[in-house]
């Protein structure tokens, strides 16, 4: 494997990038990820073959990377605007709803309401969940226990009439 001697490239790298991106701060950052790419590709290099050109090569790459990217994330966000605009607002009582059950969520403690998270809102099972929070499964199925229980604790004091359709998870 050919040793790669690219700090005598550098000031290729910056300059070339500083006229792609024409701002100093994107140029660092592109020539950083042209350098993590040149790193991990190190075995496409051909032996005796010019490595500054490789390495603006990979610079250039990197950088109609980035727009593709940057262009398909307006894209995406220009159409996430018509949907919010065509979506109709909540009635009010159902958006007070989910800021109390929000609010309720937020004051468990950080391993309840993590655990509760990672089964009620992601979807994992109980085992999966456990095993991302590094925890035993009686462990985490007792603080999902106790966080629904604080939970419906939080139901229980509401008046009758701020209660609606919405289920707790693991609720009644």
């Amino acid at each position: 494997m050919p040793r790669f001697d690219i700090i005598g490239q550098l000031g290729s790298l910056r300059r070339y990038a500083r006229s792609l991106t024409r701002d100093s701060a994107e140029a660092e950052d592109l020539v950083h990820d042209a350098l993590v790419r040149a790193y991990e590709r190190r075995g496409t290099f051909r032996p005796g073959g010019n490595l500054r050109a490789w390495l603006l090569s990979i610079v250039h790459n990197a950088f109609i990377d980035g727009l593709r990217s940057r262009k398909s994330e307006a894209v995406r966000v220009e159409q996430a605007g018509y949907l919010a605009d065509a979506s109709m607002q909540a009635p009010q009582e159902h958006s007070v709803r989910l800021a109390q059950v929000r609010e309720a969520f937020f004051k468990l403690p950080d391993e309840q309401r993590s655990a509760l998270h990672l089964v009620a809102i992601e979807g994992l099972s109980y085992s999966q969940a456990a095993e991302a929070s590094g925890v035993p499964l009686g462990t985490l199925m007792s603080r999902i226990g106790r966080a629904r229980a604080a939970l419906r604790e939080m139901e229980d004091k509401l008046p009758a009439r701020a209660k609606s359709h919405l289920k707790i998870v693991g609720g009644p």
